[in-house]
């Protein structure tokens, strides 16, 4: 055999992604929007994310080529391109995207083969997720660091810097001071929450709502065990231990 033949190998995979969805095409409104989410574009390291553009009343004319660039000084490298409509394909590639075609279910090469006589074959289960395990940091999180705890909770023993920033798709634990950013159910899990022993945080967030603290935390909160989570999606900080 040929040393060609060797040179690699086909397998099937599964990526985990985040997806960006975009609710404006306005790049000025979403600059804003991501210095203050993520704070001034430092070139951060990059995760891989989908964009959905599904929402764009006119996603085929958005400026990806600027779009594109500053997602990715903000850690957001797009890979992909979602929208219903398969004309977009055209658009994904022009930037050397993958296009997904959002919307609809994925249909495999065997089932349109297929008569269309024949009895559709239940889809199978999906296999039980597992539960999540938990990510451990025992040290501190300084300013311009991100700590990602992807698919689990995050448990923090040291203090979370002012410009730190952590991140879980669980709950965040943090028996120190909360100086930084926490955002918590990172993929949109509205039971996660935030507790924190010393409750100093910059910003909080829980499954994409935030709030950024601007003004002095009341002082039954400021600098004590303080607990955040997601109620009628507005987020409510009450003290612990009272």
């Amino acid at each position: 055999m040929s040393s060609a033949a060797n040179a690699f190998d086909i397998k099937s995979a599964s990526l985990d992604l985040l997806a960006l969805i975009l609710h404006t095409d306005n790049l000025e409104e979403l600059t804003s929007a991501l210095n203050t989410r993520f704070g001034p574009a430092v070139d951060a390291p990059a995760e891989a994310f989908m964009l959905d553009v599904e929402a764009l009343p006119q996603a085929a004319e958005t400026e990806y080529g600027r779009l594109l660039p500053m997602l990715s000084r903000h850690g957001i490298r797009i890979v992909a391109l979602r929208h219903p409509d398969s004309a977009m394909a055209e658009v994904a590639s022009r930037y050397g995207l993958a296009y997904v075609r959002g919307g609809l279910p994925a249909r495999s090469s065997q089932t349109v083969s297929e008569p269309q006589a024949k009895p559709v074959e239940a889809a199978p289960v999906a296999a039980p997720v597992p539960p999540p395990s938990t990510m451990i940091v025992d040290r501190p999180v300084r300013a311009g660091q991100q700590i990602y705890a992807r698919g689990c909770d995050l448990v923090v023993l040291a203090m979370v810097s002012a410009g730190a920033e952590v991140i879980a798709d669980g709950n965040i634990h943090v028996y120190a001071p909360l100086r930084g950013r926490a955002l918590a159910g990172a993929r949109g899990n509205t039971s996660a929450r935030i507790f924190v022993r010393s409750m100093e945080a910059e910003l909080v967030s829980i499954a994409g709502v935030y709030r950024t603290i601007e003004q002095a935390l009341p002082e039954s909160i400021k600098g004590k065990p303080t607990q955040i989570q997601l109620e009628n999606e507005r987020l409510v900080m009450t003290a612990l231990g009272e």
